[in-house]
C-alpha cells in the first residue's frame, strides 16, 4: 500500500541519515500501519458522507452492511489506530498522528462550503487538500522522523516531502476524475462534479470561462450543470495547469528529501514521487 510503504521508506532514509543505521524501529513500524488504518478508516467514512455506492469497482462497505454499520467499523479501526500509537509512549509522535483526524475532519468541513470570493476558492481548496489527503503523508513521515531522534531540520524535510507529494497525488486524482474512465479509476468518473466539488481543474478553468463561477457556488445542482462544466474543463487549460502545479509539488518534494544522506531508500522516495505524475488510477 502507498502510505505505509512511504512511510517505512522514510523510517530507513531518516534512520540512515541521522545513525547509519538501515534498521526500521517497533515504533516506526507503528506509524506505517496506523497510516494505513486512518487511511482505510476515512475511505469507510467517506463512503457514507458521499453516499458512494462503488469503491475500486466494487460494492462499498455501506453497500454491503448499511450506513450504522460501516460508520461503527471505521470508529473501531481509528480507535484501533489510537491504541497502536499510543504504545509508541512518544507524545510527540501521538501528538502528530492525532493531527491527522483533526485534519480529516477540519477538511470534510471544509468541503461542505464554497468561497464566494474566487481569490479565496484556490487556497481553501489546496487547504482542504492539505487536511483530507496530505496531511496523513506529512504527519506520518514527520513522525518516524521524531522516532529515531532527528533533529528538527530531519523532521521537517520529512514532513516537506510527504505535504508535497500528498498534494501532488490530490491534485493528479483531481485531473483523472475528468480523464480517465470508470474501468480506469474503480468509481464514477465526473465524480467530484457530481458530489458538488470544485476541484483544480475547475477553479483553473473558472479564470477562462466565469460562467461556471455560478455553478460552482450552487454546487453544479441545476440541471445540466455537470456536463456543461465537463465541456468547459475539456476547452480550457485547467487539466494542464493542474498538472504543472502537481509537478512544482513534486519538485519540492524532491528537494527536500535530497537533503537525507543518499540511500536506496531516499532514491526510492524520489522514484515515487515521479510516479505521482504519471499514475492512471
Amino acid at each position: 500500500s502507498f502510505r505505509p510503504l512511504v512511510t517505512l521508506l522514510m523510517a530507513v532514509a531518516c534512520n540512515n541519515h541521522v545513525a547509519g543505521d538501515r534498521v526500521v524501529q517497533e515504533n516506526q513500524y507503528r506509524v506505517a500501519m496506523v497510516a494505513e488504518m486512518i487511511h482505510t478508516a476515512s475511505l469507510i467514512h467517506d463512503d457514507v458522507i458521499d453516499d458512494a455506492s462503488v469503491r475500486r469497482g466494487k460494492p462499498s462497505a455501506n453497500t454491503l452492511w448499511g450506513e450504522k454499520m460501516t460508520i461503527l467499523a471505521g470508529d473501531y479501526i481509528l480507535a484501533r489506530s489510537s491504541q497502536t500509537i499510543a504504545r509508541t509512549k512518544d507524545p510527540l509522535v501521538v501528538y502528530l498522528i492525532s493531527q491527522i483526524i483533526e485534519d480529516l475532519v477540519r477538511g470534510e468541513f471544509m468541503q461542505l462550503g464554497s468561497k464566494e470570493d474566487t481569490c479565496d476558492r484556490f487556497s481553501h481548496y489546496l487547504e482542504k487538500s492539505f487536511r483530507k489527503t496530505a496531511s496523513l503523508l506529512a504527519h506520518c513521515c514527520q513522525a518516524v522522523g521524531v522516532a529515531c531522534g532527528g533533529n528538527e531540520d530531519v523532521q521537517q524535510w520529512a514532513f516537506s516531502y510527504g505535504r508535497n507529494t500528498g498534494i501532488a497525488f490530490q491534485l493528479i486524482d483531481d485531473v483523472l476524475d475528468f480523464i480517465s474512465s470508470s474501468q480506469v479509476l474503480g468509481k464514477p468518473a465526473a465524480s467530484d462534479l457530481k458530489q458538488g466539488l470544485a476541484t483544480a481543474p475547475v477553479l483553473f478553468a473558472a479564470e477562462e470561462f466565469p460562467e461556471l463561477d455560478a455553478m460552482i457556488m450552487r454546487r453544479f445542482s441545476a440541471d445540466g450543470d455537470v456536463e456543461k462544466a465537463q465541456e468547459w474543463v475539456a476547452k480550457s487549460k485547467g487539466v494542464d495547469r493542474t498538472r504543472v502545479l502537481a509537478e512544482q509539488h513534486c519538485t519540492e518534494a524532491i528537494e527536500a528529501v535530497q537533503k537525507l544522506n543518499p540511500s536506496a531508500e531516499r532514491d526510492a522516495l524520489i522514484d515515487i514521487t515521479t510516479d505521482v505524475l504519471t499514475r492512471i488510477k
